[in-house]
C-alpha cells in the first residue's frame, strides 16, 4: 500500500500532527500491517513539501505511542504490536466505500469528517 498523506497548510492543525494522525489512522484501520516500511523522513518531507524536521517529529510521536519502530539500518516500520485494536472488517469496508464516495463527490477531508460526525450524533 502506498501512503496517501496530504498536508493542508491552511489548517489550524500543525503539519506534523496532520502527518501523525493520518499514519496512525492507516495503521488503526489495518491498512499497513506490522513490519511495513514507511518512507524515509527525507522522502516523505520532499513528497509533502514540508521540512524534514516536521516528518521527523511525526515519526517520533508515533514511535513514542508504540505505533512505529525506527531503526538505523531498516528505517521506520510499523510496530509488531501497535497497541491498538484493529477496526472491524465491516467498519473498514464501510470506511473504504465512504472514502471513495467522498472523493467522487469532490468533498474535502474536513467536510467528510463533519458529515460522519453528524451521522454519529444522530444515533441513539
Amino acid at each position: 500500500m502506498t501512503l496517501d498523506i496530504t498536508v493542508d497548510v491552511r489548517s489550524a492543525v500543525p503539519p506534523f500532527e496532520q502527518i501523525r494522525r493520518q499514519i496512525a489512522t492507516v495503521v488503526d484501520a489495518g491498512l499497513l500491517p506490522p513490519g511495513s516500511k514507511l518512507p524515509t523522513i527525507r522522502a516523505l518531507a520532499a513528497d509533502l513539501g514540508v521540512a524534514a524536521g516536521t516528518v521527523a517529529r511525526a515519526y517520533t510521536e508515533l514511535e513514542a505511542a508504540g505505533v512505529v519502530v525506527s531503526r538505523r539500518r531498516t528505517g521506520t516500520v510499523i510496530a509488531e504490536n501497535p497497541g491498538r485494536a484493529p477496526v472491524g472488517t465491516a467498519v473498514h469496508d464501510a470506511a473504504a466505500v465512504l472514502a471513495q464516495r467522498v472523493r467522487a463527490d469532490g468533498l474535502d477531508e474536513d467536510a467528510a469528517v463533519a458529515v460522519l460526525r453528524a451521522a454519529l450524533a444522530r444515533l441513539p
